[in-house]
């Protein structure tokens, strides 16, 4: 058999599958931390709206959920960051997901990953620069971005190895 009947071809999709499969755990790893990330999100939503202060998040001064969930900075055109941040995070997990097996999937979830980890550091310069305040549930979600995107990225990579 030639090198060249394993390239991917419009012919023989089966071709596409090493890479998938090399990637699979990544792709489930990548699902989990999505869905981790929608239900912090979903957290700092309700804590968005809420009415009450939350003990659970409030550490004193420089560690309070609810000033930062509440402050100005926590909607973005009238959206809740928090909303964002679920939807962003239900995109990675549609494509690492149902959409995995689609050779544009690991340049379009790098891609996604990527805007989501800067959307996520400038949220955190907000919080440490201009709020002065941190928030646990914010920092839990830009560590599971960051993680995302280097696994994104691994996939990516592999998969510009394989093609």
């Amino acid at each position: 058999m030639s090198a060249a009947s394993n390239q991917p071809t419009a012919s023989n999709p089966a071709s596409v599958a090493p890479a998938t499969k090399d990637n699979r755990l990544l792709f489930v790893a990548i699902a989990i931390l999505a869905l981790a990330g929608m239900v912090v999100s979903a957290v700092s939503l309700q804590r968005h709206y809420a009415k009450s202060a939350s003990a659970f998040c409030d550490f004193g001064e420089r560690f309070d959920c609810d000033i930062v969930n509440r402050s100005e900075y926590s909607s973005l055109m009238g959206i809740p960051v928090a909303g964002i941040g679920i939807a962003g995070y239900g995109v990675l997990l549609l494509l690492a997901t149902i959409c995995r097996s689609r050779m544009e999937t690991p340049l379009r979830l790098l891609v996604a990953a990527v805007a989501g980890l800067a959307f996520a550091l400038y949220l955190t310069y907000v919080e440490g620069y201009v709020l002065e305040t941190w928030c646990i549930l914010c920092l839990s979600s830009l560590a599971l971005i960051a993680t995302i995107t280097v696994l994104a990225s691994v996939v990516k990579a592999r998969a510009g190895l394989s093609s």
